[in-house]
C-alpha cells in the first residue's frame, strides 16, 4: 500500500514503520506541517490534542538527524512526564530502524541513569522543563548542537508556570536553530514568546470544531454537590464506558472520589502529582491495557494522555475555563472515533457553564439528576433534543413560508390599491379639466349682458 507520507517528503525508512502500524494517510496537521518542518522554517501550529501533532514534528526531526554526530541535535519540551513518555514511545517506534538514539528526561527517574545514557550519545531528547534545567545546571547536558527545538502543548507549559524556564532553555540553544511550537490554543504569553524568539514563522491552524463539537456528544447533568457522587456513579453504570477519565480539581478530591468508586466495586485508580513515578507509570500501563476501566485524575496529571479507546470523559468538577474544557473532552473522540463528555454542574457552576457554552458557541444538552426518581437515559435525552430541534426547524420554516405568502398577498394588494389610486387621480384630473372649461364658458355667458348693461349705464351717466 502506497503511503501518502512519501508525497510530503518523508523517506521510505521512516514510512515503513508507519506502514507497519497501519498509518498511511497523514492527518491535516501532518499534511500542513511536515513539508514546512523539512524546509527548516519556524512553525506556530495550532491544533487540538488527538490530531496527530506528535508525528507532525517527530517525522521531520528524525529524518534530519545526523546519526554520526553524537550530540543532542533535537530537543522536545513537554509539560508533563506522561506526555514526555508518550512522545518518546512514538519516537522510538520510528527511530528503531534509523539508528537514532532517543531519550526521555523527566523528574522521578534516577538522575544517574539519565546521565549515563546521555554520555552514551543521544540524538533526540524529550524532556520536561524542570528535569532538563537540573541537567543544564549540573553540566551533564548541553544544547550547543541543538538545531531543532519543539515546544509541545505550549499553552499548558504557560498555565503550569514554566514560561521562565522555557525562555531560559531557548536561550541556551543556538540562535540559528529551528523553533517549532505546537499548541491547542495560543494565549498572549505564548504569542509574546514567539515574537521574541521566532524568525518569520509559518502559522498553521487546523480548525477543531469537528473534533470538539461533532465527534463528541456533550451533556450536562444538573445536580447538587451533595448528590454529585451518586450522579456520577449512576451515569457510569448507565453508560458502562470501555475506558473513562474522571476529572477532579484537586489531588484530595481525586483520592476521595477514587476511594469511593473502588468501595462501590468500580474498576478504578487515581492519577495525580503526589504519586511516585513508578506508581504513575504502573497506573497508566494498566489503563492503556484496559485493566482499569476508570481513571480519576487532575488536569495536570492527565495532560497529554493519548490512550486509544477512551469512550467517556466525566467532568466531576467543572473546568475553570473554556480551554480547560476543550482539553479535557479532547481525551475522547480521537482519530475519528465517537466520544461522550459528561459535565456535572451544581447551581454555583451556572456562570462557568455559561462561559463554556459561549466559548464553544453551543448550548449543551442538559438533564437533571433526581436521586429519588427515574433519570432519563442519554439516548432518550438526545432523541428528545433532536425532536425539539426538528420541531423548531419545522416551525421556523412554516413561519418563513407564511411570511413569504403574506408578503406576496400584501404586494398584490398594494399593486391593486395603487392601480385604483391611479384611476381615481386620472378621473379627478379629467373632472377638474371639465369643470374649469364649463364654468369659464358659462360665466362669460352669464356675465356678458350684465357687463354690457353696466357699461351702457356708466356711459349714459
Amino acid at each position: 500500500m502506497k503511503s501518502e507520507f512519501l508525497n510530503l517528503g518523508i523517506i521510505e525508512e521512516i514510512v515503513e514503520p508507519l506502514r507497519a502500524e497501519g498509518i498511511v494517510e497523514p492527518t491535516p496537521i501532518q499534511r500542513e506541517s511536515i513539508p514546512v518542518a523539512l524546509q527548516g522554517k519556524d512553525i506556530i501550529a495550532q491544533a487540538q490534542t488527538g490530531t496527530g501533532k506528535t508525528f507532525a514534528f517527530m517525522l521531520p526531526i528524525l529524518q534530519k538527524i545526523n546519526k554520526n554526530q553524537k550530540d543532542v541535535q533535537a530537543l522536545i519540551l513537554a509539560p508533563t512526564r506522561e506526555l514526555a513518555l508518550q512522545i518518546t514511545t512514538e519516537a522510538k517506534k520510528i527511530a528503531k530502524g534509523l539508528d537514532v538514539n532517543v531519550l526521555a528526561v523527566y523528574g522521578g527517574q534516577d538522575v544517574e541513569k539519565q546521565i549515563h545514557k546521555l554520555k552514551g550519545g543521544m540524538h533526540v531528547v524529550i524532556a520536561t522543563p524542570g528535569r532538563l534545567l537540573d541537567h543544564l545546571r549540573r553540566g551533564t547536558m548541553h544544547l550547543k548542537a541543538v538545531n531543532q527545538l519543539v515546544l509541545d502543548e505550549a499553552d499548558q507549559m504557560l498555565t503550569m508556570g514554566f514560561l521562565e524556564e522555557v525562555e531560559y532553555i531557548i536561550k541556551k540553544t543556538p540562535q540559528n536553530r529551528q523553533l517549532m511550537l505546537y499548541s491547542a490554543t495560543i494565549p498572549k504569553g505564548i504569542r509574546a514568546l514567539t515574537n521574541r524568539y521566532m524568525k518569520n514563522p509559518v502559522e498553521i491552524r487546523i480548525h477543531s470544531n469537528k473534533v470538539t463539537l461533532d465527534e463528541i456528544k456533550q451533556l450536562v447533568v444538573e445536580t447538587t454537590d451533595r448528590h454529585k457522587q451518586e450522579a456520577l456513579m449512576h451515569m457510569i453504570k448507565q453508560e458502562n464506558p470501555f475506558l473513562a477519565i474522571v476529572f477532579c480539581r484537586t489531588k484530595r478530591r481525586v483520592k476521595t472520589l477514587s476511594d469511593a468508586l473502588i468501595e462501590k466495586g468500580f474498576s478504578c485508580d487515581e492519577l495525580h502529582g503526589d504519586m511516585t513515578q513508578a506508581k504513575r507509570e504502573k497506573v497508566m500501563k494498566e489503563f492503556r491495557n484496559a485493566k482499569l476501566q476508570i481513571l480519576v485524575a487532575t488536569d495536570v496529571a492527565a495532560r497529554g494522555i493519548d490512550v486509544e479507546g477512551i469512550t467517556h470523559v466525566f467532568n466531576y468538577d467543572i473546568p475553570q475555563d473554556v480551554e480547560g474544557y476543550i482539553h479535557r473532552i479532547g481525551r475522547t473522540g480521537r482519530a475519528g472515533d465517537k466520544g461522550m463528555a459528561i459535565t456535572f454542574a451544581a447551581p454555583k457552576d451556572r456562570d462557568s457553564l455559561a462561559m463554556i457554552e459561549r466559548g464553544i458557541n453551543q448550548k449543551i444538552v442538559k438533564i437533571t439528576f433526581k436521586p429519588e426518581g427515574r433519570v432519563e437515559s442519554i439516548e432518550e435525552t438526545f432523541e428528545r433534543e433532536a425532536k425539539k430541534r426538528e420541531e423548531r426547524k419545522n416551525k421556523d420554516n412554516k413561519f418563513k413560508d407564511n411570511q413569504r405568502k403574506n408578503g406576496d398577498k400584501n404586494s398584490a394588494k398594494g399593486r391593486k390599491t395603487e392601480s385604483k389610486r391611479y384611476d381615481s387621480n386620472k378621473n379627478d384630473k379629467n373632472d377638474s379639466k371639465g369643470n374649469r372649461s364649463g364654468n369659464y364658458g358659462k360665466g362669460r355667458e352669464n356675465a356678458g349682458p350684465n357687463s354690457r348693461k353696466g357699461s351702457s349705464r356708466r356711459g349714459n351717466r
